[in-house]
């Protein structure tokens, strides 16, 4: 089991492969069509895009936090 310390970089972890995942599958059918090949394809663009979208999500994460605290009313 991890530790509790790391849960921000887990759900950063998950949350940046999941999207990755979904966003570059649609861009790949978008742009290939479905060719025999659309899993091959699909991962050699997934791949290259959590490498990116994990530590963006790891820095872009705190700064989301921040603006939704600023935007959102905090109940009494």
């Amino acid at each position: 089991m991890i530790p509790a310390r790391f849960a921000s970089v887990v759900f950063g972890f998950i949350l940046s492969g999941l999207m990755s995942f979904l966003v570059s599958g649609i861009a790949t059918i978008r742009t290939a069509g479905v060719p025999p090949d659309l899993l091959s394809l699909w991962v050699g663009a997934w791949v290259p895009s959590w490498l990116i979208a994990f530590p963006a999500v790891l820095v872009v994460a705190p700064l989301t936090r921040r603006l939704v605290g600023k935007l959102v009313r905090q109940e009494p």
